[in-house]
């Protein structure tokens, strides 16, 4: 790890030097909160720092509040002579990660280095698998037969290399995740975290934990500081997942946050800095929720310096048989199953589909086929009922209206992931739709 001393003594420092060396870490020296202040601003950055609570004339304490605001994931370890209760309470609340008295042993030093390798482990694991969706699912690659993604694909290269925030627009199921993904790979912040936050799955309170953090004791079951997302995702990308359902108290921190790029934890007083790039996501009409008074108008602006609206996939369809190849190679091959192919039978029942839940269902679709499939080739058979070419309605069409919507109202359910999403989607009672479904299903 990369240490940083700070002490006004030449034997201390040399002493920390010493130690720290002989445990393998990489370590700089400084002797005043200028010089200290000066090491934090080297792009290398710093992991650790054992910070001396008094510097001559200075305060250890003001120095550790300008070194989290300077570099808010800094592990920063208070060491003094003058130990007491209350200096240690003052640090832990300023945001110190341990307390060491002096004079400490290279025991406790590696101790206390091992904490927060940890403690910094968990946190890169939490968002490195915030990151890794891709390998979770199949990749969606972004080359295109139609115009219509063809400009899509355009603009948001064209932004990636920017810092403007950028809202990413469609109907559920477009694949604005792996726009964000591919954004954020094209940026200038691809070597950091990508850390996502899906909005509606948490209520107002935990969304707020989850997003800034919060501090010990600030609510029920705050059994711990907790830095939150926005500090995970420090010099990277902050994706906010459907967007449109954050709630009103926590959109205007989050405005805060875009303008002053200064944040605080829940419980906690002192604004911290954050160097995060948004991007955000929705399949509302914001501007429809502005004019409700349900999404504030100036976090609307902020967030729409660039806007990009993805196609849905059934005006796409041009791609429809590439991208459902791609899915069919994926899921074979954690199946462990020998290379498939659609037959021309399944790949025209494919072509046919309206797509209602656009790729997301088409992903259902493939890896529910895959599953059930016996041969090396996937057929009409192997398909969902709904995709079957002779439920394949269209608008216009000779059917009676109750075939239309009984057709619809399975695509939505089979391209959600529940019927709470799916009643949302089709704008009917969640009580309402388990009651249809079950007289779909007799």
């Amino acid at each position: 790890m990369r240490i940083l001393v700070v002490d006004d003594e030449r034997n201390i420092r040399n002493t920390f030097r010493l130690a720290l060396d002989a445990f393998g870490h990489d370590v700089e020296v400084a002797s005043t909160a200028d010089s200290a202040l000066a090491f934090l601003k080297d792009p290398g950055g710093f992991d650790i720092a054992f910070l001396d609570l008094k510097l001559s004339q200075e305060s250890g304490l003001d120095l550790l509040s300008a070194m989290l605001e300077l570099t808010p994931r800094l592990t920063v370890v208070i060491v003094t002579a003058f130990a007491s209760i209350e200096t240690a309470v003052e640090a832990m609340r300023r945001g110190a990660f341990d307390y060491l008295p002096k004079p400490c042993t290279p025991e406790q030093m590696r101790q206390v280095i091992a904490r927060a390798e940890k403690t910094r482990r968990l946190e890169n694991r939490v968002a490195e698998l915030e990151s890794r969706i891709s390998s979770e699912s199949p990749d969606i690659e972004l080359e295109t037969s139609s115009p219509a993604m063809h400009k899509v694909i355009d603009v948001a290269t064209r932004a990636a290399g920017s810092e403007a925030t950028i809202l990413l627009l469609g109907e559920s199921g477009t694949g604005k995740s792996v726009m964000a993904r591919t954004i954020h790979q094209q940026s200038l912040r691809r070597g950091h975290a990508m850390v996502t936050v899906s909005c509606p799955s948490l209520s107002r309170e935990l969304l707020e934990s989850e997003l800034f953090g919060h501090v010990k004791g600030a609510f029920t079951g705050a059994l711990s500081d907790t830095w939150g997302k926005v500090a995970a995702a420090d010099g990277g990308t902050l994706f906010l997942d459907e967007i449109g359902d954050l709630p009103l108290e926590v959109q205007a921190r989050l405005l805060r946050l875009l303008q002053e790029r200064e944040y605080e934890r829940v419980g906690e007083t002192r604004p911290r800095k954050a160097n995060v790039r948004v991007i955000s996501a929705t399949n509302h009409d914001l501007k429809s929720a502005v004019a409700a008074g349900r999404f504030r108008e100036d976090l609307f602006y902020r967030l729409n310096v660039i806007s990009v609206t993805l196609p849905p996939l059934r005006e796409r369809a041009a791609d429809i048989s590439r991208i459902a190849s791609r899915m069919l190679a994926f899921f074979a091959g954690h199946a462990g199953r020998p290379a498939t192919r659609l037959s021309p039978e399944a790949e025209a029942a494919l072509q046919s589909h309206p797509w209602p839940g656009n790729l997301r269902e088409l992903r259902n679709v493939i890896e529910r086929a895959v599953i059930l499939s016996a041969g090396d080739s996937i057929g009409v058979a192997d398909l969902s009922e709904n995709v079957q070419p002779s439920s394949a309605l269209r608008l216009g069409g000779h059917f009676r209206l109750e075939q239309i919507e009984n057709e619809h109202i399975r695509g939505v359910i089979a391209a959600t992931r529940n019927l709470e999403e799916a009643s949302s989607v089709l704008g009917i009672d969640p009580a309402t739709l388990y009651r249809r479904r079950k007289k779909l299903e007799a």
